[in-house]
């Protein structure tokens, strides 16, 4: 038998009779304590410090039956090391786009599957946003986290309080996650509507797939959103950017 003190933010991973303070888990001394959390239901990538009879150990620890484990989540802002940016899970479409108004080198597909989004992560080195709690349960995954909330608006919080991001806005393409570059409006007027044409004279253009991005009324919304994060961000040091 474990006996295991499970730290309230981790509690939304477990069933309702385990959300409590002390949690006894047989236990025969063979398996490795990321195992033993694992079943419980808590992703590893959301595991911070363990600690078994108070002494700092690390999840391939086997402790000896009646011991006390001490589950901490992971500290914030967390630091990857080696972090290129963030790839998203396909039920993360809004947040991609937020990260990206934010200028932050966001990697999003609508149709990856998870064998896909785990061998990109390891590629290019991103950390997967999910809130697929058996995805972040694979051997494989490089690095990821679990998204907090249900709104975008509470989505977008959580990352950003979570990695604490260098903020970069209005620099990287909602669509492909490529770069902007200014573009005078000469060389776009082409593909610009008369309305546009006459009232803006700012643009930008992603170097990668050629979409004109201009600041126009339908960005109303977006600033709101650049305004918070950047208050927020004011209060924290960047992780990744």
């Amino acid at each position: 038998m474990l006996v295991l003190l499970l730290a309230v933010e981790l509690w939304l991973f477990v069933t309702p009779r385990r959300r409590r303070e002390h949690v006894e888990v047989p236990y025969d001394g063979r398996a490795s304590l990321g195992h033993v959390i694992q079943a419980l239901g808590v992703p590893l990538p959301e595991v911070g410090a363990l600690l078994v009879n108070r002494s700092l150990v690390d999840t391939a620890c086997r402790p000896r039956s009646g011991a006390t484990v001490e589950v901490h989540p992971v500290s914030r802002p967390q630091r990857v090391q080696g972090a290129t940016g963030f790839l998203l899970d396909v039920g993360l479409g809004t947040l991609a786009r937020r990260l990206r108004v934010l200028g932050i080198d966001t990697a999003y597909s609508n149709d990856a599957d998870d064998d896909a989004l785990v061998d990109q992560a390891a590629q290019q080195q991103r950390v997967l946003l999910t809130q697929d709690r058996g995805l972040l349960m694979r051997r494989a995954l490089w690095a990821g986290a679990y998204v907090r909330g249900r709104q975008p608006d509470d989505q977008l919080a959580d990352v950003l309080d979570r990695f604490a991001l260098a903020l970069n806005p209005w620099t990287r393409c909602t669509s492909c996650n490529g770069e902007l570059a200014r573009v005078p409006k000469n060389q776009v007027a082409d593909q610009l509507e008369p309305g546009t044409r006459q009232c803006y004279d700012d643009f930008a253009r992603c170097q990668a797939c050629a979409r004109v991005y201009w600041h126009g009324a339908h960005s109303r919304r977006l600033d709101a959103i650049v305004k918070a994060a950047t208050v927020a961000r004011q209060s924290s040091s960047p992780v990744i950017g």
